[in-house]
């Protein structure tokens, strides 16, 4: 796939993903991790809540874990939901690399774009969207 940024492609990450790891969520109801995580979990998928400062804890029927290598490769993560700052994103995607065998999709939220944490994830056949929000694409291209 390309940059996996026109409607055509998000519709099919949309569509194919299932289990969601979600960097960055907030317990605050105001904070917009929080909100696209429960706007994510209540349109059916797993949504994984990754925050070292809140593992431990549940959310969304999960608990939070520290980091994305808690997350068992059995749990089937098939995309990262990335809330970072855009210089904070490598690490991430090398991690998700790592540890997530079933990786289809990196997605960086809204304001965050990294370069070169997209090229690593696409050279190992992920795809990647860059600077978009999954709670305002959903609606606009699946209803």
């Amino acid at each position: 796939m390309t940059q996996a940024n026109d409607d055509t492609e998000i519709k099919h990450i949309l569509t194919r993903t299932k289990v969601i790891a979600l960097v960055g969520y907030s317990e605050k109801p105001a904070r917009a991790s929080h909100q696209v995580a429960a706007f994510l979990a209540d349109k059916g998928y797993r949504v994984i809540p990754v925050n070292p400062g809140q593992a431990g804890k549940e959310a969304l029927g999960e608990t939070i874990v520290a980091s994305l290598a808690d997350i068992p490769a059995s749990a089937g993560v098939d995309m990262v939901d990335i809330f970072r700052r855009s210089d904070a994103v490598e690490p991430v995607v090398e991690a998700a690399l790592e540890h997530l065998p079933d990786l289809k999709t990196v997605w960086m939220q809204l304001g965050v774009e990294n370069a070169a944490a997209r090229a690593m994830a696409r050279a190992q056949g992920v795809d990647v969207v860059m600077n978009r929000c999954p709670k305002i694409e959903y609606p606009r291209l699946i209803g």
